[in-house]
C-alpha cells in the first residue's frame, strides 16, 4: 500500500471528544489521488508512485504534461508528488488512492510549505528580546554585537541574524487522526499543520 496521499488544508476549527475535551483540529480535504506513473527499480533505480492531485484547466498545462496525463486518463492535475512503495506490481496507472488507507486514532506525519514571511528581523525570526524603549537607548530591535574579539575575529557561521523567514518545507510528526469523513473527503487532524489555507500538503504513514 502507498504510504502517503496528497491533501488540501482548509483551515482550523475545534471539536469536543467523547471524554469532553476540546481538541483543536485542522481540516484537510483529501480527494482521491490518481496514479500517473509507477517508478520501478529496473527503470528508475527506486520504487515509487507518482500521484496527481487537484484539477487544472487543460489550456494551462503544457503539451508534454498533457501527453503524460493521457496515460492515466483525461484529467489534468495541478500537483504531482512521489511516494515510495515496496511493491510496484500492486498498482496500475490510473488507479485511485483514497482515504481508506487511514484509520481513526492513527499517528501520521504531514509535510508542507510554511507561510512565507519575507525578510524578517531577529525578534520575529528567532524570538530575540528587544532593547529598552527609553533613556536614550538606540537599540530597540537590532540584534546587537555579532562579532568576536582578536580571535577568531570573524562572525561564526550559523549566527542567528535577520534574513529570509518561512517559505520552507516543514514536516510535523505524530499528528493524530481525530475523525475521517469519507463522504465529504475530509480528514480531521489534531493540532496544526504547515502552510496557509488551500495549501497542498503531503500526508504520510510513519516509516516505523
Amino acid at each position: 500500500m502507498s504510504n502517503g496521499i496528497l491533501g488540501k488544508k482548509l483551515g482550523m476549527t475545534g471539536l469536543f471528544s467523547h471524554e469532553g475535551d476540546y481538541l483543536p483540529v485542522t481540516v484537510v480535504e483529501v480527494r482521491p489521488c490518481v496514479v500517473t506513473q509507477i517508478k520501478t527499480i529496473a527503470n528508475d533505480g527506486y520504487s515509487a508512485l507518482q500521484l496527481g492531485f487537484g484539477d487544472k484547466k487543460k489550456a494551462r498545462v503544457n503539451k508534454p504534461l498533457q501527453g503524460h496525463y493521457l496515460k492515466s486518463g483525461e484529467k489534468q492535475f495541478a500537483v504531482l508528488r512521489e511516494f515510495r512503495i515496496d511493491n510496484p506490481d500492486e498498482y496500475q496507472v490510473g488507479q485511485e488512492i483514497t482515504l481508506e488507507m487511514f484509520k481513526i486514532g492513527e499517528k501520521i506525519e504531514v509535510s508542507g510549505t510554511s507561510k512565507g514571511r519575507g525578510f524578517s528581523g531577529v525578534i520575529k525570526r528567532h524570538g530575540f528580546g528587544r532593547g529598552p524603549e527609553t533613556h536614550g537607548c538606540r537599540n530597540h530591535r537590532a540584534p546587537g554585537s555579532i562579532g568576536n574579539s582578536a580571535w577568531p575575529a570573524k562572525v561564526i557561521k550559523g549566527k542567528k541574524m535577520p534574513g529570509q523567514y518561512g517559505n520552507s518545507r516543514i514536516t510535523v510528526r505524530n499528528l493524530e487522526i481525530v475523525d475521517i469523513r469519507p463522504e465529504e473527503n475530509l480528514l480531521l487532524l489534531k493540532g496544526a499543520v504547515p502552510g496557509p489555507p488551500s495549501g497542498t500538503i503531503e500526508i504520510k504513514k510513519p516509516k516505523f
